[in-house]
């Protein structure tokens, strides 16, 4: 009887666990290996993830690299733009001011020339009459007059003698040539004609062998 109830209290400080079959392996040791293998996946995912962050944080700064670039290009063309605007404004500004200026000068040169032309009609009359003392102080007063506007750029066209140019002669009429040599070429001058810093004012009138 005494062995019987020793095996019985033995039995007794080995109790089966609740909700735990016998023989049933336990659950720890799982969530242990659980634990690790997920411990495993997360050191190994961290790399790729760092390498994750590391390129797209190139790519960004490369495509921000690429935004800056465009945009000094832009800034630099509206630049290079308003520069040649600026450049050409003045240049035009500055033509314009000649051109006004030449303008005016051939404006008071053009109501100059009759003066001139009466002048030398004038001093052709004192030679006919054999006025000696007149005719030389016509003379002075014209050949002042004349040098005054050559200085401001007069120039009188040559005519005589020259092959007939519509750009600076006025056919008034034509005649037949006294000889070869005068074919196409200004036998008489009618009106002088004048040029003033290089430019046509007046066309010389003249007449032309035919």
């Amino acid at each position: 009887m005494e062995e019987k109830q020793n095996i019985e209290i033995q039995e007794d400080e080995n109790p089966i666990q609740p909700n735990q079959e016998a023989g049933a392996p336990s659950n720890e040791p799982k969530e242990e290996m659980t634990n690790g293998q997920n411990e495993s996946a997360d050191a190994k995912m961290a790399p790729e993830e760092s390498q994750r962050k590391r390129h797209k944080g190139r790519r960004d700064h490369a495509k921000a690299l690429e935004d800056e670039k465009a945009k000094y290009a832009e800034l630099n063309d509206k630049y290079l733009r308003m520069f040649s605007e600026f450049d050409n404004y003045r240049k035009r500004t500055a033509k314009e001011k000649l051109e006004l200026s030449a303008t005016a000068s051939a404006s008071v040169m053009k109501d100059l020339l009759p003066v001139l032309d009466d002048f030398e009609r004038a001093l052709q009359n004192m030679e006919k009459n054999g006025n000696e003392a007149d005719l030389q102080g016509v003379t002075l007063i014209y050949n002042k007059f004349k040098s005054t506007l050559q200085k401001r750029g007069l120039e009188e066209i040559v005519a005589i003698d020259c092959d007939f140019n519509t750009d600076e002669h006025e056919a008034l009429t034509m005649i037949p040539a006294p000889d070869e040599s005068k074919k196409g070429k200004v036998i008489d001058v009618i009106q002088k004609g004048y040029k003033l810093n290089g430019t046509v004012i007046r066309f010389a009138r003249v007449v032309v062998g035919n």
